[in-house]
């Protein structure tokens, strides 16, 4: 291995790349691994070897991409590549798949921009009201990169069911182009103790 190469593995080593037999992909093991992995906070890439074997490309892409976002919803969007390590054909894609994913690991997002994300989201679903009160997010910041971690003040934010959490977690994912990565997300209530703290360079997509 070149220098070069021995220094972008090591840029990279934060994220896995988790090979699979196209034939057995995403089974019990596989989901273990792959849920350790969101646990500690690495990038996934969900790689597919053999795939000079299989009939149906089509066909089979659609079943792994049902199978991911079914039973990994918590790397929603995380990219498969698929590839033959016995023709090698397709190999190539897979550095650039993990490229992609360590930017986005990488990600921070500008204060205003999140926070008119914020505005946006929740005029168009608001969070649901507990015990007939209702719960108000008021500020988000980005507290750190790699993963994407993110407070949200809100008053009564101890009250904020994890589906509303889940929903604003996928929501920061899509807009601001994040997938395949773990992003996380804490609640506090009360004033906006990270004003003036955050800063960053990812923009809103559209």
């Amino acid at each position: 291995m070149s220098t070069g190469e021995t220094v972008r593995s090591l840029k990279y080593a934060d994220i896995i790349a988790l090979v699979m037999d196209a034939e057995e992909a995403f089974e019990k093991q596989d989901l273990q691994i792959a849920d350790l992995a969101i646990r500690e906070g690495r990038g996934l890439v969900f790689v597919i070897s053999k795939w000079d074997l299989v009939d149906n490309h089509a066909q089979k892409m659609r079943e792994l991409t049902d199978k991911a976002k079914r039973l990994l919803p918590n790397a929603r969007g995380a990219p498969i590549v698929t590839l033959s390590g016995l023709t090698g054909k397709r190999v190539e894609r897979m550095m650039p798949a993990v490229a992609k994913v360590y930017d986005d690991w990488c990600a921070r997002v500008k204060t205003g921009d999140l926070n008119r994300w914020l505005r946006f989201i929740i005029e168009r679903n608001p969070p649901p009201s507990v015990h007939g009160k209702r719960i108000k997010p008021r500020y988000m910041a980005q507290m750190k990169a790699r993963p994407p971690t993110f407070v949200l003040i809100a008053s009564r934010g101890d009250q904020m069911p994890e589906q509303y959490k889940r929903f604003l977690v996928n929501g920061i994912r899509d807009s601001f182009d994040m997938p395949g990565v773990p992003i996380r997300l804490f609640v506090r209530q009360g004033a906006n103790p990270y004003a003036d703290k955050a800063d960053g360079r990812r923009k809103q997509k559209g």
